[in-house]
C-alpha cells in the first residue's frame, strides 16, 4: 500500500492528516453497509509538499502571505495568484504519477472521474471550510486527471481559502491538500440532504433539496431546487420549484448547462417513495457519524449514490437531558444582556448562585422551563413575566403552548422548579403595601449590602488553599440571600407595577403612550447610571491639564497610572481614576462571567471614554445632565396631574397617579443594585482565586493563571487538592470556546434543537421599518455607530449606539449617545432601564440589528412605537 495514494476502503480514522476531511468521510461512508459510494482513491497530502518543497520562490511568497491580515485583500490576491501559478507549473513527482496511474488502471482509465480537493482543515466539527477549494467534474483520461490534481493543489491558495484561514486562525503551512479522484456518476437528479433542518435547527426534521442533472447547478445557485421536509418517516412539506436549467456531463468529458423541457420544469424531481428512501439513507449515515450531516447525493438508474457527507457545523448544541421527554429552554443571556459564551469557571459560578433549573449548551446557560409550561399557573407566570419583558419570548412560548402534544399538561400543585416559586410567599400587592410608606428602605438595603461586602473583603484575606474554596462556598449562601431577598424583590416589583399602572392608566385616561419612561428619568439610587455620570466627573478633574490629556492619548500599558505623577495634574488624575475604580472597578462588559477582565485589571479600557468625555462635554456636565432629567420628570408629573384634575373624578385620579409616580421615583433606581452587589462579590472571589492559580503555575500544574478560567469551580478545587491536572482538557476547552464564540444563541429552543423564533405583531409601520421592542420613548435621528466591542467605541455627541447587547459595563458610553438600538433585551433589562433614566430613545430586541444597520448610516429611532428607519 502506497502512502501517496489510498483507495477509499483503505482509509481509516487515523488518517485525517493524509486524506483531509472529505477523504476521511468518504473512507468512512464506503464502509457503511448498504450505502452506495462511487469508487475512488485519495492522492494523499504526502504528494503536495513533494511537488513544491524545493521551489524557493514558493516559500518566499508564503512567508510574505503569512505577514498579511485578512483586510489586505489586494496583496493577498496578488501573492495568492503567483503561488497558484507556481503550483500549476510544478512537475508532479514521478512516484505520485505512478501511484495514480496504477489506481486508474484498477478502476478503469476509460471512465469519467470527479477530481475534488480535500484539505486537512476541512469538514471538521468546528470549521467546515465548505466550498473553499475547487472541484472538477467529468474528467476523462490520465493526463487530464493529473493536470486537474495540480489545479486542486493550487486551489489551496484561492483568495477566499486564504482569507478564511486567516479569519479562523489556521496557519497556511499547516493546512495540506489531498485530492479525491472518484468515479463519476452521471445522474438524472442530485442534491443536498440535511439531517437537521437548516432553517429551524430541528434535529427531527430532515430537509432535502433536489434538482435535475448534476448537483453543481444547485450548489452554484444556478437553479432553484425542490425542497422536501421529512419527519418520522412522513413527508410533512413539499415545495416544487420551477427548474429551467440543469448541468449535464458530456460524453467526451466536461459539462454543459442545458435548458429543461418546459413540460418538465415544474415536475417533482423525486417521487414520494424516493424521498422517503433517501431520508432513511440520511438517518443511517447520521447514526453512523453520530451527529447531524450535510450530505451530497445523486440518483442514477434508480440508485442513490452518496458522494459526500460532512457534519453541519452551524447548529446550536442541545443541552443534555437525562430523559427522553420533550424540553423547552430559555436563554439566560437574553435576560442578562450578555449573549457571548462564558468560560467554564464563569458558568459554574452562575450555577452556584441560581436556584433555577439550568442547562449548559454552547458555552451559554438556559433555563429548562418545561415543568412550568406543563402547569397552567406556571405557564401563565412565564408568559406574563418573561413575555411582558420580551414579546419575542412570549410569542415563542405561545407557539409551543399551541402545539398541545409537545408538552404534557400537569395539574397545578405539582412541583414547579424555578424562580417563580420562591416569590409566591408574598404577592406584589402585599409588597407594595409594606414598602410604599417607607422610602428609607432602599438606602437601608444598600447599606446592608455594602457592610456585607466589606466583611467579605476582610475575612477572605486570611483564606487560602482548600480553606478558600470552602469559605467561598459558604459566602455564596450570603450572595444567594442578596439575589433572592424578598424585600429587594419587593422594591423592584413595586416600581415595575407602578410603571405598568401609569402607562396603562395614562393611555386610557389621557391617550398618552409610555409616560413612565419620562417619569423614570434621573431617579435617585441608581448605581449604574451614577457610574456613567461619575466618569464625567473624572473628565472634569483632568480637563485643566493639557500634559495629562496628551499623555492619556498615547497610553497602551495598564501601568499608566504610576507614570502620571510626572505631569502637572498627574496626582489629581491618578486619585480621581483610583477613586472611580475603587467604587466601579469590578465592572466590565459581560460582567456576569467572573472570568471577564475587570476595569481594575485593565484600566486602559476607561481611557478612551474619559478622553471622549473631555472632548464632548463642558465642565460639570454630570450635574447638568442629572438635573435636566429630573426637571423633565417633575414637569411631566405636574402636567399629568393638572390634566387629570380636569377629568371626571379628576382629584381621585390625580391622587392615585401621584402615589404611583412617587413609587417610581423612590424605588425604580434600586433595580440595578442587586447585580452590582453580585459583581462586587464576584471580584473579591476572583482576586483570591487568581492567587491560588499563581500557586498552580509555580507548581507547574498549569501554564498561566488564566488557565483556571477553563475549569469549573469543582475542577479547580480538585486541582488545588491534588496538585494534578490533565492539561489536554484545558486545550480542548479553549478550542471549544473559540467555536462557541461563532454561534448565535437562540432565545427559546426545544430538545429537538428547534429554534422557536417569535415575531413582533405590529401594524401601520413605515415600509421597510426594522422592528423591535420600544423600551424608552422619544424619536431621534443621528449617525449609527455599530459597535460590537466596547473598547472600539469612538463616539461623538449625537451618535446612536447600535450593538448586540449592553450590560452595566457599557453605561459609561450612554452619556455620549442620543439613542440606543440592541439585538437583545427587554423592558427591564439593563440597557432599557438606563436609557429611560438618561432620556434616550431606545429600541431593543432587534434581530440582526448590527447586520441590517451599517456603521455611519443616518437612522431614525422611534422609541415610542419600537422601530428604526434607515434614512
Amino acid at each position: 500500500m502506497s502512502s501517496l495514494v489510498l483507495g477509499f476502503q483503505e482509509v481509516d480514522n487515523t488518517q485525517l492528516l493524509l486524506v483531509g476531511g472529505k477523504g476521511l468521510n468518504l473512507g468512512k461512508l464506503s464502509k457503511i453497509e448498504g450505502i452506495q459510494v462511487p469508487e475512488g482513491f485519495c492522492v494523499t497530502t504526502a504528494g503536495y509538499p513533494k511537488a513544491i518543497e524545493s521551489n524557493e520562490t514558493y516559500h518566499v511568497l508564503l512567508d510574505r502571505l503569512t505577514m498579511l491580515k485578512a483586510e489586505d485583500r489586494d496583496q493577498i490576491g496578488e501573492i495568492s495568484r503567483k503561488i497558484r501559478q507556481i503550483i500549476k507549473d510544478a512537475e508532479i513527482p514521478s512516484d505520485v504519477v505512478n501511484a495514480v496511474t496504477h489506481n486508474l488502471s484498477r478502476l478503469g482509465v476509460e471512465h469519467a472521474y470527479a477530481v475534488r480537493s480535500s484539505a486537512t482543515a476541512e469538514d471538521l466539527p468546528h470549521a467546515s471550510f465548505a466550498g473553499q477549494q475547487d472541484t472538477y467534474l467529468n474528467i476523462i483520461g490520465k493526463e487530464e486527471i493529473l493536470q486537474h490534481i495540480s489545479k486542486c493543489w493550487a486551489s489551496l491558495f484561492t483568495d477566499r481559502a486564504v482569507i478564511y484561514r486567516m479569519q479562523n486562525g489556521f496557519d497556511h503551512r499547516q493546512v495540506y491538500l489531498s485530492v479525491i479522484v472518484q468515479r463519476m456518476v452521471l445522474p438524472q437528479a442530485s442534491g443536498i440532504l440535511f439531517t437537521a433542518d437548516p432553517i429551524t435547527s430541528n434535529r427531527k426534521l430532515l430537509s432535502i433539496d433536489a434538482s435535475f442533472g448534476l448537483g453543481e447547478a444547485l450548489v452554484s445557485g444556478l437553479v432553484s431546487a425542490d425542497c422536501y421536509k421529512v419527519q418520522d418517516e412522513e413527508i410533512v412539506d413539499k415545495r416544487i420549484a420551477t427548474k429551467k436549467l440543469a448541468i449535464y456531463g458530456l460524453k467526451e468529458g466536461g459539462t454543459e448547462t442545458q435548458q429543461i423541457d418546459p413540460n418538465q420544469q415544474k415536475a417533482q424531481t423525486l417521487t414520494e417513495q424516493q424521498i422517503l428512501q433517501l431520508a432513511r439513507i440520511g438517518r443511517q449515515i447520521e447514526a453512523y457519524f453520530g451527529c447531524p450531516q450535510d450530505i451530497e447525493w445523486c440518483l442514477a438508474h434508480d440508485t442513490f449514490y452518496i458522494v459526500q457527507s460532512r457534519p453541519i457545523t452551524t447548529l446550536y448544541p442541545i443541552p443534555e437531558a437525562n430523559d427522553q421527554e420533550n424540553h423547552v429552554y430559555v436563554s439566560v443571556g437574553h435576560q442578562q444582556m450578555m449573549t457571548d459564551p462564558m468560560k467554564p469557571l464563569g458558568l459554574s459560578f452562575y450555577l452556584l448562585i441560581t436556584p433555577a433549573p439550568m442547562r449548559r449548551a454552547g458555552g451559554r446557560l438556559f433555563v429548562d422551563v418545561t415543568a412550568m409550561l406543563a402547569s397552567p399557573s406556571g405557564r401563565e407566570t412565564l408568559v406574563n413575566v418573561l413575555g411582558k419583558s420580551d414579546p419575542l419570548i412570549r410569542d415563542a412560548f405561545i407557539t409551543i403552548i399551541e402545539r398541545e402534544d409537545f408538552i404534557k399538561s400537569s395539574p397545578d400543585g405539582e412541583k414547579e422548579p424555578g424562580p417563580a416559586k420562591s416569590n409566591k410567599r408574598i404577592s406584589p400587592a402585599d409588597y407594595q403595601t409594606q414598602i410604599e410608606y417607607d422610602p428609607t428602605i432602599v438606602p437601608a438595603l444598600i447599606k446592608r449590602s455594602e457592610t456585607s461586602i466589606n466583611e467579605l473583603k476582610h475575612n477572605i484575606q486570611t483564606k487560602s488553599g482548600l480553606g478558600l474554596f470552602d469559605f467561598i462556598l459558604e459566602d455564596i449562601q450570603e450572595l444567594k440571600k442578596v439575589v433572592s431577598d424578598p424585600q429587594s424583590f419587593g422594591v423592584i416589583m413595586t416600581a415595575m407595577n407602578a410603571s405598568s399602572w401609569i402607562n396603562e392608566k395614562m393611555k386610557a385616561w389621557l391617550g398618552e403612550k409610555n409616560v413612565a419612561d419620562t417619569l423614570s428619568q434621573s431617579v435617585p439610587n441608581n448605581i449604574t447610571s451614577e457610574m456613567g455620570l461619575a466618569l464625567l466627573d473624572v473628565a472634569d478633574v483632568i480637563r485643566p491639564y493639557p500634559e495629562v490629556i496628551d499623555y492619556l492619548q498615547h497610553v497602551k500599558d495598564d501601568n499608566f497610572l504610576d507614570e502620571l505623577v510626572k505631569f502637572d495634574g498627574g496626582n489629581e488624575t491618578r486619585d480621581a481614576i483610583y477613586a472611580y475604580l475603587n467604587k466601579y472597578g469590578m465592572r466590565c462588559a459581560g460582567e456576569i462571567d467572573i472570568t471577564r477582565t475587570r476595569w481594575s485589571e485593565k484600566p486602559t479600557t476607561l481611557v478612551p471614554m474619559i478622553l471622549n468625555n473631555i472632548k464632548s462635554f463642558e465642565f460639570n456636565a454630570s450635574h447638568r445632565k442629572f438635573e435636566q432629567g429630573r426637571q423633565e420628570a417633575l414637569k411631566k408629573e405636574q402636567e399629568l396631574l393638572d390634566r387629570l384634575k380636569q377629568l371626571p373624578d379628576g382629584e381621585q385620579k390625580a391622587q392615585e397617579t401621584k402615589r404611583m409616580i412617587d413609587l417610581i421615583r423612590n424605588f425604580a433606581g434600586y433595580r440595578e443594585y442587586p447585580k452590582y452587589a453580585i459583581v462586587s462579590r464576584y471580584f473579591v472571589y476572583k482576586q483570591a482565586l487568581l492567587k491560588e492559580a499563581e500557586q498552580l503555575v509555580q507548581a507547574g500544574v498549569i501554564h498561566e493563571k488564566e488557565d483556571i478560567y477553563y475549569l469549573t469551580f469543582e475542577e479547580f478545587h480538585e486541582a488545588v487538592r491534588t496538585n494534578k491536572l490533565d492539561y489536554q482538557m484545558i486545550s480542548k476547552r479553549k478550542d471549544e470556546y473559540k467555536f462557541f464564540d461563532k454561534l448565535t444563541p437562540p432565545r427559546v429552543f426545544t430538545s429537538d434543537g428547534e429554534i422557536i423564533a417569535g415575531k413582533y405583531k405590529r401594524e401601520n409601520l413605515p415600509v421597510e421599518a426594522i422592528v423591535g421592542l420600544p423600551v424608552s420613548s422619544g424619536v431621534i435621528e443621528g449617525r449609527a455607530r455599530v459597535i460590537l466591542n466596547m473598547e472600539d467605541a469612538d463616539l461623538e455627541d449625537g451618535d446612536i449606539l447600535v450593538t448586540a447587547f449592553t450590560d452595566p459595563g457599557w453605561t459609561a458610553l450612554f452619556v455620549s449617545i442620543k439613542g440606543l438600538v440592541t439585538e437583545v433585551g427587554g423592558l427591564m433589562t439593563h440597557g432599557a432601564v438606563i436609557a429611560r433614566e438618561y432620556g434616550l430613545p431606545a429600541v431593543v430586541g432587534v434581530e440582526n440589528a448590527t447586520k441590517l444597520i451599517k456603521d455611519g448610516q443616518r437612522i431614525r429611532v422611534n422609541g415610542t412605537e419600537g422601530y428604526i428607519e434607515i434614512l
